[in-house]
């Protein structure tokens, strides 16, 4: 059961006004929002153990370094990885992405295949297309149809023999779409090919088991888990990121340094160069731990009855179409009301105090699919309310009377 007062009062920005009015945060799959515990264990890192970590000798040193690598292992027990150095701590989603594309580069071949799904966020397309114009590779693409559902067996018909790698959201970021991403993994190794979830927008709301999935790779960032900007995680089976070459090269990331030649670190060091965003880590496992406090079960069940009261409160709104229907969603609305652009109606909302996010959210292919510029999105997270999406739904109409 959700205590949703009790909730709201681990949210110190949720007592802010915005032009004057209470904040209504409805912005949460471009970002949460954090609770005091862990804004209290950022102050608390850099009040009492401020120490650059990894062999320093002294006291400090080895508290930070301690703190670090126990979130770490939080991370590893809650997506259920089989060690621990299989999680290497990065500064995101795209980061992590980035290291698996630019490693590849190294393993594929001309003519070799990956395939992409219509609905991705531009930052699982963007280094794909780079990897292809550097090896000779192929994208291609999984078509979806228009309740934002992908053509799956359009996907099977994709896959050969020469299909290296596939890449897919868990969830997506436009439509809430949950993807079928056990039968995707599933269906890309029986052709050998390797699997990329990005799961930025699906572990908010979802806890991911690595294992069970048997997926190769998993993405996801800290800031949409309650956590920081600036840190995340890429999950990677142990013999995958052994094969990966390093991604940047300097300190930590080594074992042996000489002019002559230069030998890697063990995992998950190899891929985490340089000074690390410490605070972030540690404030990462603070995240994950309060999040396990309220229990994933309790917040899916209640995001899913705040998605189903906001769906049928938005739709008595004449003109309003959403786009993404599909049977399994998290608590994401996205929508237009009539002609009016998506750009005035969030501007007139946002001096009623209400955060929603409008545009082409990074994912411009499902825009293009729509034939539309952008939508208005409404996203919604364990500590928002019905009342919340009544003070919406009556801003909505306020807009939609002064802009037609």
């Amino acid at each position: 059961m959700i205590d949703i007062e009790k909730i709201r009062a681990d949210f110190p920005i949720l007592k802010e006004k915005v032009n004057g009015k209470p904040l209504v945060y409805l912005d949460n799959a471009a970002t949460s929002q954090k609770p005091q515990v862990v804004i209290d264990s950022i102050v608390n890192y850099y009040t009492t153990i401020n120490s650059n970590i990894h062999r320093g000798v002294h006291t400090l040193s080895q508290k930070a370094t301690d703190a670090y690598e126990e979130a770490r292992i939080k991370l590893q027990h809650h997506f259920n990885a089989k060690k621990s150095h299989e999680i290497i701590l990065t500064a995101g989603s795209t980061h992590s992405i980035n290291i698996v594309a630019t490693g590849f580069t190294t393993l594929l071949n001309k003519g070799d295949e990956l395939i992409v799904s219509t609905m991705e966020h531009h930052s699982n397309i963007v280094p794909w297309q780079m990897l292809c114009e550097r090896t000779g590779a192929i994208l291609k693409v999984i078509p979806m149809n228009v309740e934002g559902e992908l053509l799956m067996d359009i996907y099977t018909e994709l896959l050969s023999n020469k299909t290296k790698l596939v890449f897919v959201n868990h969830v997506s970021n436009a439509l809430g779409t949950i993807n079928p991403i056990q039968e995707i993994i599933d269906k890309a190794h029986a052709v050998g090919a390797a699997v990329l979830i990005d799961g930025a927008q699906s572990c908010p709301h979802i806890k991911p088991d690595v294992q069970a999935l048997d997926v190769d790779f998993y993405v996801t960032s800290a800031h949409k888990l309650c956590g920081p900007t600036g840190v995340g995680i890429l999950y990677g089976k142990e013999e995958w990121l052994n094969r990966l070459p390093p991604y940047q090269g300097g300190g930590e990331m080594i074992k042996q340094v000489t002019f002559e030649k230069t030998t890697y670190a063990d995992l998950p060091h190899k891929f985490e160069a340089g000074t690390p965003n410490i605070a972030g880590g540690i404030a990462f496992g603070t995240a994950i731990d309060y999040m396990n406090s309220i229990g994933f079960d309790n917040i899916a069940a209640y995001e899913n009855e705040l998605l189903t009261y906001a769906t049928k409160k938005l739709l008595e709104i004449d003109g309003l179409k959403i786009y993404g229907t599909a049977k399994h969603k998290t608590s994401v609305i996205s929508f237009n009301i009539g002609n009016l652009h998506p750009f005035d109606v969030g501007s007139i909302i946002d001096k009623l105090g209400i955060a929603v996010r409008t545009g082409h959210h990074c994912a411009q292919p499902v825009m293009a699919f729509y034939n539309i510029p952008g939508t208005i999105r409404a996203s919604f997270s364990f500590y928002n309310t019905f009342e919340e999406i009544d003070i919406l739904y009556n801003a909505l109409i306020r807009a939609k009377n002064m802009l037609s």
